[in-house]
């Protein structure tokens, strides 16, 4: 996987994706005409989740106990993530929505359903929403909003906008904010990171100004952040 890297200095020059003008296909197209990787990528996705999780979890602890009724994983792999959820708060009910051939894989979790879908159609009617971003050397990314471009993720948060109760309803997004503290031992990786979304996508990084922009746009008007000993923030 490579060779996008290889491909990066054309895509620069002519335009497009790396990973496209590398494979012929984007790189989700890639994964669901390729089932041994398709396999290999959630299965990676999945064990980077269970070490991620403690810490989301844990970090924000008072804000899962504040939810009620039903929590949406959007673009949740197979499951992993909302599993971790609903086990740590098992008031909630989980739901885990990805594209048709990642739910294929997904094996059964208490309390939690797997429903397939688009993301850009239509998000299943939830109380909270939650998207969760993956880094790996090899994919530095999972399907949420850091793999998109800003025209495309505001799509994706209006769907989550209409899919929450208008005055109770709140989205928790975990991504990577880019920091400029000199002290933050995290900021080499969330710029390399971004870099590598060059090659994989349409995506990129972003700092706390732009996220505000993008929520927005996309009508959520208030919005915090909750800082995790990790390369990501709570937003």
């Amino acid at each position: 996987m490579a060779s996008p890297g290889y491909a990066l200095s054309r895509s620069v020059k002519e335009g497009g994706i790396a990973f496209k003008l590398a494979h012929g296909e984007d790189v989700f197209d890639f994964l669901s005409l390729n089932s041994e990787l398709n396999s290999i990528f959630n299965q990676g996705m999945a064990s980077i989740t269970t070490t991620t999780m403690d810490a989301i979890i844990s970090s924000y602890r008072n804000g899962f106990l504040g939810l009620k009724g039903t929590v949406v994983d959007v673009g949740g792999g197979i499951g992993v993530a909302i599993s971790e959820i609903v086990k740590a708060y098992p008031h909630l009910k989980g739901i885990n929505f990805d594209l048709p051939h990642v739910i294929s894989n997904a094996p059964p979790y208490d309390g939690v359903t797997h429903v397939a879908g688009d993301m850009f159609n239509a998000i299943p009617p939830a109380e909270t929403i939650f998207m969760k971003t993956i880094v790996t050397l090899v994919f530095p990314f999972q399907t949420i909003l850091h793999s998109w471009n800003d025209d495309d993720c505001v799509k994706i948060l209006q769907n989550c906008r209409k899919a929450i109760p208008k005055e109770t309803g709140k989205v928790i997004m975990v991504e990577i904010i880019l920091d400029r503290t000199e002290d933050d031992p995290f900021n080499d990786i969330r710029v390399t990171s971004d870099l590598a979304m060059l090659c994989f996508s349409s995506g990129r990084e972003r700092n706390e100004r732009e996220w505000e922009k993008l929520l927005g746009k996309s009508g959520f008007c208030h919005y915090n952040i909750v800082k995790i000993p990790t390369l990501f923030s709570i937003i």
